[in-house]
């Protein structure tokens, strides 16, 4: 058959697919901020031990492959007697690594907003807990969106990794094409060609919450200047 009959065939397959990409993105990004949040405050405000603690977690999920943490949990924890579903072991590995990288980018935002904000705060009366709620989150978050614009495009792409456990993403869906028609270079084509307006889409959303949000004439200063 033509590319173009082929392609008639293929796409409402990859659109079901993609809807399940979608949601696994999502909610895995969802997941990494609740975690990567507060991460960011300990390593920043926290006390040394949990300063220690939190540091070892970014440096654990960061330091692996993701793959590698996906396999662990959904093919290793079985073997202690803790087994997830497929999805759920999705939702947990690639959660928990883009909760670490997150927390470095709502760590460096953080750390982007001068000190002097934090005395001036506390010297008109705010507790350390006020001043960082009112003061400093609000700024923390506008000033993450340009990093954090990153880890959103990355998180379509890295949930292609999870049609190795066997969701049907829009990988998995591919390979179940080329098994049925045997056209593999016009099927990865259609799910790149899918991908690229997929990201470009998001990027430019991104890019404009990105504009929205930004502080015109506002410079960010680095803590202790």
């Amino acid at each position: 058959m033509s590319f173009i009959e082929y392609m008639l065939i293929a796409l409402p397959k990859i659109w079901v697919g993609l809807q399940i990409t979608f949601k696994i993105s999502s909610i895995c990004l969802l997941i990494g901020m609740v975690i990567g949040f507060p991460v960011a405050l300990a390593r920043v405000y926290g006390p040394k031990w949990l300063r220690w603690l939190v540091s070892a977690y970014v440096e654990i999920f960061r330091g692996t492959p993701v793959l590698v943490q996906l396999f662990l949990i959904y093919y290793g924890l079985p073997q202690f007697g803790i087994t997830f579903s497929a999805f759920s072991s999705a939702y947990l590995a690639i959660g928990l690594n883009s909760g670490a990288y997150q927390s470095e980018y709502f760590r460096g935002a953080i750390q982007a907003i001068a000190s002097g904000q934090m005395m001036a705060a506390r010297s008109i009366g705010m507790t350390r807990l006020q001043a960082i709620r009112h003061i400093i989150i609000p700024q923390a978050f506008r000033f993450a969106i340009p990093s954090w614009s990153n880890e959103a495009v990355s998180m379509v792409k890295i949930s292609s990794i999870v049609y190795l456990i066997a969701i049907p993403e829009m990988m998995y869906v591919a390979k179940m094409l080329i098994s049925k028609y045997y056209n593999p270079m016009p099927t990865y084509i259609l799910v790149g060609l899918v991908y690229l307006l997929v990201i470009g889409v998001l990027t430019l959303l991104l890019n404009e919450i990105e504009r929205r949000t930004t502080i015109p004439g506002l410079e960010t200063a680095r803590r202790g200047s």
